[in-house]
């Protein structure tokens, strides 16, 4: 009876989980296999060793928070605004995408230490200025404005996961759908 093997894609599904609750140190291979419920030697018939792993693990995640989130907000159409609201949708609440906040930290925590994975935060970080760019500039004529509204909603993309603040008397949500309508309807 042939024993079926773990898919390749279970092992970064458990990479970027490990990587996600206690940083890259946390992808070992013996614990991933635990983790599966297999041995570790099926870790070897799909990758050479542990760093291909881990660049597999940033390959999925940077096609996850660029082209995935990207085609999923320009699928429906739409004008800017609305793939906007889109894109903030799918932030707030994940919209079903693997990749989420809690991984994007801790690959940017990771960056932190290592130049190979800050190259690659920059290139997705770049890709979402520039999808950014492309959206605000279609009501934005202003390249200042532009650039603005552009680094005040990725820096709050970020910053959200840090505040715990109180809103005076609003809900996160409600203050979140306060910010969106700002940064699409105030005045030029």
């Amino acid at each position: 009876m042939a024993v079926a093997r773990t898919p390749r894609h279970k092992w970064i599904d458990e990479g970027l989980r490990a990587l996600a609750t206690g940083g890259p140190d946390a992808v070992q291979i013996e614990s991933l296999a635990k983790a599966l419920g297999v041995s570790k030697g099926g870790f070897y018939g799909y990758f050479a060793d542990r760093r291909t792993l881990l660049d597999e693990m940033l390959e999925r995640w940077e096609r996850e928070v660029t082209v995935d989130v990207e085609a999923h907000v320009d699928k429906e159409g739409g004008d800017a605004k609305a793939r906007l609201r889109r894109l903030f949708a799918i932030v707030d609440t994940g919209d079903g995408f693997d990749a989420d906040i809690t991984t994007d930290l801790a690959v940017r925590d990771w960056a932190r230490r290592d130049p190979a994975v800050a190259e690659r935060v920059r290139r997705v970080d770049n890709s979402h200025m520039d999808y950014l760019r492309s959206l605000f500039r279609a009501f934005c004529p202003d390249e200042d404005e532009v650039e603005t509204r552009c680094v005040i909603t990725f820096s709050l993309y970020i910053a959200d996961q840090f505040m715990f603040a109180d809103h005076n008397g609003r809900s996160r949500a409600e203050v979140n759908e306060l910010t969106t309508r700002w940064l699409l309807d105030s005045p030029r």
